[in-house]
């Protein structure tokens, strides 16, 4: 009996840095693996509220300050530009997410380099996610679609609430988060040589 294809569910939110920060690691770890990967974007500050957390305006100064002592220190290691105060921060993750999960149901494109295209359209290059002229914009360069910004609307709104559900059943706190079809939890962009280690464990 062959062996199942390992998969990946992968939360995330496009407004979050360390997502941002995670570049395009777990692609290679996938493909390293044969691993399958399903991309669910969620509404991050809901998942605070259910969840215990804190959004990051409201946390004691001394957190936010060392966030951003962090998120630096990570840009520098990973050789990632980020603008640690960028012009279009927090706005509505809605749109971008909506398109993202109406790509990855169409394909024909790169979800992956979608994904992390809309994250250093917000971190490094200061624009504006939310508009709908930069949600095709990226959609194109990701060899999508520029109308599934439009057309994955409701879609795009039921999946996307739906992720937000599938997180908080699966333990999810945080963002970027992993979940390997064994059940295995991995927090963090940090964690990724984790979850390489696993799936070769695993005999990924």
């Amino acid at each position: 009996m062959a062996a199942s294809i390992p998969s990946i569910d992968y939360y995330f939110s496009t407004l979050s840095p360390f997502s941002y920060l995670a570049g395009q690691r777990l692609e290679e770890i996938a493909a390293r693996h044969g691993a399958a990967i399903t991309y669910k974007p969620f509404d991050i500050m809901t998942l605070f509220a259910r969840t215990g957390g804190t959004p990051p305006k409201d946390r004691h100064p001394a957190r936010q300050d060392y966030r951003l002592i962090e998120i630096e220190r990570q840009s520098k290691r990973t050789g990632l530009p980020l603008n640690l105060k960028p012009a279009h921060w927090p706005t509505n993750a809605a749109p971008s997410s909506y398109a993202i999960i109406a790509a990855q149901k169409a394909g024909g494109g790169d979800p992956g380099a979608l994904v992390h295209g809309t994250l250093r359209a917000i971190w490094a290059e200061d624009r504006d996610i939310a508009q709908d002229d930069v949600v095709k914009s990226l959609l194109e360069s990701a060899g999508f679609d520029a109308a599934l910004a439009d057309s994955g609307l409701l879609t795009g709104a039921e999946i996307y609430a739906r992720n937000l559900e599938d997180a908080v059943n699966a333990g999810v706190f945080g963002a970027p988060f992993y979940v390997t079809s064994d059940g295995a939890k991995f927090w963090g962009q940090d964690r990724l040589d984790d979850l390489d280690l696993h799936l070769a464990e695993q005999g990924a």
